[in-house]
């Protein structure tokens, strides 16, 4: 039987997605090239914003019309949706659209092997046992790309008055590290060269272990990490990353270790979402202005050349004209390299949805525009300063305009594309950066 998966939003997701086709394997099931030769399609959904929510009824309502035109047809389909959506809106979803036959939560996700037998068996196994069955993401390997992200823990205890996430992905639960060694190790013998270390708080990381009491922080995993791959004494995953990254819990003694082991990129995805004290204190973030920039300050100092990349939520209820000018007047200090900007859409469930002082819509897209346009102008000029670098980048692809061109990353997480055959996906080159079109470096290779 063939199944197909649709999956949006996080990285996290992406890794959700991969766990669950190892039980469709596992099963021998085949990934369907196209969901017209699929006996059952899951939809893996995001609930962090609305747009996301109604891409993904789209899908659900198209999925749902071909169903009925195939069943028509003698040729059933089973329609299954999981991810955010499914945890937060279990009745909702099939109240809305009854040709969904199940929804599977967050924490359903040991029951999906009963969904299997029911469709293999023809038969329909009615709603999914609603107690908890926690199963972690593995990673999320697609092959050819040379590149996996490799799940730490799940969940979160920060409870930001905008967020979701700990209402629908539950509390915090960090993986035991020998099994995050031991599949970082299966990863690496597959010919992984890039590895992101995901969570939705990563660096809140934290396991003990209930046969000695002792206790692994996110600084202690990076430094196990490194040793472990030097023991291994291969030429297979050079580079670690990670995300997502709380400011409160990124701790001095990791950014040394990051310092320290040169296995680890020198690019940091810290989300700020406000320069405004007033703001991140309505938005629960439990750091101020004034914190978050010594931090900032701490990195650069003892990180050389590091990258910095952020979140940014503009029009936040009880936002003034002020506040927007600290947070316009913060990324001026920190010069992110790209950010993920926003403008705030109330999120049902979370305490930010009824608070007083609501921004107008058009206010907070004229903001946004001017949080954009910063962000861009900064992009291009730092962007533009690092023409003439050499880097080493990891050759991920094609070029999508070029057959005669490679795509590749730096370090810095820039994207650089370059002169080179593509036998050379999956290995390291020293590149020249020459110029820029968009947001992206043409480089020349140096072979010497």
């Amino acid at each position: 039987m063939q199944y197909f998966i649709e999956t949006y939003g996080c990285q996290m997701n992406k890794a959700e997605s991969a766990a669950l086709e190892i039980i469709f394997r596992e099963r021998g099931w085949t990934c369907a090239a196209d969901p017209e030769d699929a006996a059952l399609v899951l939809i893996n959904t995001c609930s962090v914003r609305i747009t996301a929510e109604n891409r993904a009824w789209g899908r659900i309502d198209h999925y749902a019309s071909r169903k009925r035109e195939r069943a028509a047809g003698g040729r059933p389909l089973a329609l299954v949706v999981t991810g955010c959506m499914a945890e937060r809106m279990k009745r909702e979803i099939k109240g809305r659209q009854p040709a969904v036959d199940y929804v599977v939560g967050t924490f359903q996700k040991q029951a999906f092997g009963l969904v299997l037998d029911a469709v293999e068996s023809g038969r329909h196994l009615g709603d999914i046992d609603e107690s908890p069955a926690f199963v972690f993401a593995k990673s999320y390997y697609e092959p050819g790309s040379f590149r996996s992200f490799l799940p730490i823990m799940h969940g979160c205890d920060n409870f930001c008055t905008y967020c979701i996430v700990p209402h629908i992905r539950g509390r915090e639960i960090s993986r035991n590290p020998s099994d995050i060694l031991a599949e970082l190790e299966a990863l690496e013998d597959s010919g992984v060269r890039e590895v992101t270390l995901l969570g939705q708080n990563v660096n809140s990381y934290r396991h003990r272990d209930e046969a000695t009491g002792t206790e692994l922080d996110f600084p202690a995993l990076l430094r196990l990490i490194a040793s472990r791959l030097r023991e291994r004494g291969r030429a297979g995953v050079r580079w670690i990353r990670f995300m997502t990254s709380h400011p409160k819990d990124l701790s001095d003694e990791a950014i040394r270790a990051i310092a320290e082991e040169e296995v680890y990129c020198r690019h940091i995805h810290l989300p700020v979402q406000s320069g405004s004290d007033a703001m991140l204190r309505a938005m629960n973030r439990k750091y101020t202005r004034d914190g978050y920039l010594a931090l900032v300050d701490r990195m650069k100092k003892d990180l050389p050349g590091v990258s910095l990349s952020t979140d940014l939520i503009v029009g936040f209820p009880g936002e003034s004209e002020e506040d927007l000018e600290a947070t316009l007047d913060l990324m001026r200090g920190v010069e992110y390299s790209y950010a993920y900007m926003y403008h705030f859409n109330p999120r049902e469930g979370t305490p930010a949805a009824s608070m007083e002082g609501r921004v107008p819509e058009k206010v907070k897209k004229e903001r946004l525009a001017r949080v954009i346009a910063l962000q861009q102008e900064t992009t291009r000029r730092l962007m533009e300063a690092r023409i003439g670098v050499v880097e080493e980048v990891l050759v991920e692809g094609p070029s999508r305009r070029k057959k005669t061109e490679v795509l590749g990353r730096t370090q810095r997480d820039e994207m650089v594309v370059f002169p080179a055959p593509a036998g050379r996906i999956g290995d390291f080159a020293r590149v020249r950066l020459l110029s820029l079109s968009g947001n992206t470096f043409k480089g020349e290779e140096i072979l010497s």
